[in-house]
Formats: C-alpha cells, structure tokens, sequence
C-alpha cells in the first residue's frame, strides 16, 4: 500500500495541470472532431514498413526515415528505469529525472487562450513492445495486474531487462490523457497539424529526440487491428502500474527521426546530433 501511495503522490503532482474546467478558450479555430472521435491526417504511415513515414511539417509534405536509438540512449533509458523500479521496490520516491518524464515541445497551431503556438509539456515515455511480441505482453499484463504491486515490479523489471528482445527500439509512446471534444490540450492541437516535435529528457547525461507523433484514438473505425492493439498496450501499462482508469485515453506514438547529445560539460556533446 505504501508503495501504491508513493506513486500515486508522485503522479498527482505532475497530472494537477491537466485539472482543469473547460472553456472556449481551451479550443482552436480548427475542429478535428466528429462525433467525439478525431482521425489524424497530418501523418501517413503506408510506407512505414519500408522505414519511412510522411508527414507535414512546417505546412509542407515530407518523406522523413525511421532510425533506432543509439546503443548510448538505451544503456541510459534502460538503466535509470531500473534504478526507478529499485527505488520503489525500498519504498523511495522515484526522481523526476529520467526517461519517464519526456518534455515534448511541439507548434503548429494557436490556441484561444494564446498569442503563441510554441508549447511544452511534460509527458510520460514508455517502450512499445515489437509488434510480434505485443500480443503476448497484453495478455502477460492482463493476466497479472491483480498481483501485489511488487509482483507486477518484478514482471517489469523482467521486460526491461530483456528489452532487446521485447521492445520496438525506434519509438517512444504516451497517452493524450486530458483531451476530449470539450477540452483540447496545446500539445494535442499542435500535434494534430504538426506532428513534427522536440523530446527532451531532463537527466546528465542528457538526450533530445526528434519524433513524429502519431495519435490514435480509441474508437477511430479507420485503425488497423496493430493500432488497436497499440491502444490497449499503452493503456494497459499505463493502468498496471498507476491502477485502473475509468477509460481508454487517446495513444500517442513517438516515431524517432533524429537523436541529440545536449549533456552540459562534455565537449562531445554539446547538442550534437548522435543518430542518424
């Protein structure tokens, strides 16, 4: 219980933003929605088997390669996930730090309440399991999230320690948790016609990564059965670990496209691109 409280604390606190009571001016001058369901548009993923994505960015079409993260990301990611999981499993906070809490800046388009489309927020970050292992991860998560929290600990310590062969190394994914027809974040708006953004991740060492987002909601009729599929994973991982949430909240797939060193006090860093 105690465990459950500590993160249930630490997640409150970065999640109180999003509290917020609707109004006009949480709105663009655009609509996406139909019926309380949105289809993203500025994203085109038929050619992503071939490793490419299109996507409009700055107004403009484009062809942009899907790359992995470098063996230096990983080692990072990876590492400070499990000394998050340690703190928690000796009843620690877990630091704000790290690979969780992604700062994604994205622009695109004003909102009413702002004179600016620039926006930042901070966003939790996950892997998504490869798409041959993402049936067997879902039913791995359902069959175990009414075990004592430790238990569940120890299965995600297990996924991250063989995380070479059971996460998708070239994405990141998070969830749209506050948008709705009535409200809409500046993020999701932006997002919505630029998919094109900026990940930072406050820790030394220190990574940026350049991403294409694609946004899936849960009830679209037009997602594929993998994009379903993508919806409940990161629902799922989302519930395992936080409980359980009254609703399936919109999915967020970061496709990588570029990957920056910005680690202060290193010469070969210094915002220098790593990947590609």
């Amino acid at each position: 219980m105690y465990l459950k409280l500590i993160v249930f604390s630490f997640f409150l606190m970065l999640g109180m933003s999003g509290l917020v009571l609707a109004a006009e001016s949480e709105h663009s001058d655009s609509s996406f929605w139909k019926d309380g369901i949105f289809h993203q548009t500025s994203i085109d993923l038929s050619q992503y088997e071939d490793g490419l994505i299109r996507a409009r960015i700055e107004g403009e079409w484009g062809e942009f390669r899907v790359i992995p993260f470098p063996e230096s990301f990983l080692e990072w990611n990876i590492g400070r996930r499990l000394e998050m999981l340690d703190k928690i499993k000796n009843h620690q906070p877990p630091d704000l730090a790290g690979p969780h809490n992604g700062i994604v800046a994205s622009h695109g388009l004003t909102r009413k309440d702002s004179e600016f489309s620039l926006n930042n927020a901070v966003k939790g970050m996950g892997f998504l399991p490869k798409p041959e292992k993402l049936s067997e991860i879902i039913d791995l998560l359902h069959n175990t999230i009414e075990e004592d929290f430790p238990e569940k600990l120890a299965i995600l310590e297990s996924l991250y320690t063989n995380y070479q062969d059971i996460f998708d190394l070239n994405k990141q994914v998070s969830l749209e948790l506050y948008s709705t027809p009535e409200f809409e974040t500046h993020t999701f708006l932006n997002q919505m016609v630029d998919p094109g953004v900026s990940i930072v991740f406050l820790d030394v060492p220190s990574y940026e990564v350049r991403a294409l987002s694609q946004l899936l909601h849960p009830e679209d009729p037009r997602l594929t059965d993998y994009e379903k599929q993508i919806v409940e994973y990161i629902n799922l991982v989302h519930s395992y670990f936080h409980g359980e949430f009254p609703r399936l909240y919109i999915a967020v797939v970061y496709h990588v496209i570029e990957v920056f060193d910005n680690s202060p006090g290193r010469r070969d860093a210094l915002g220098q691109k790593i990947a590609p």
